[in-house]
């Protein structure tokens, strides 16, 4: 677990997060195309990103179906 400003992150969430911004960038969208594609506010795909927000499974759907992928291709962790 990470802790940033006294705020716990969980492991799981910063996978979410690190293949969320790989899988964008691999796709050549921005934070505000796929904010468009998933119908979510760019700012809230940046704070997604960093691992700000505990985001909702209804929205990690809407954010694979966005980049062509399935949840689980989302929160699976990839040796580095």
């Amino acid at each position: 677990m990470i802790m940033r400003k006294n705020k716990k992150i969980t492991r799981t969430r910063m996978i979410f997060a690190r293949n969320l911004r790989k899988f964008r960038t691999i796709r050549k969208l921005s934070q505000e195309d796929l904010a468009e594609l998933a119908d979510l506010h760019r700012t809230y795909i940046g704070s997604v990103e960093r691992g700000e927000r505990n985001i909702s499974i209804d929205n990690m759907e809407r954010l694979a179906k966005a980049l062509g992928l399935r949840v689980l291709d989302l929160v699976r962790e990839e040796p580095e």
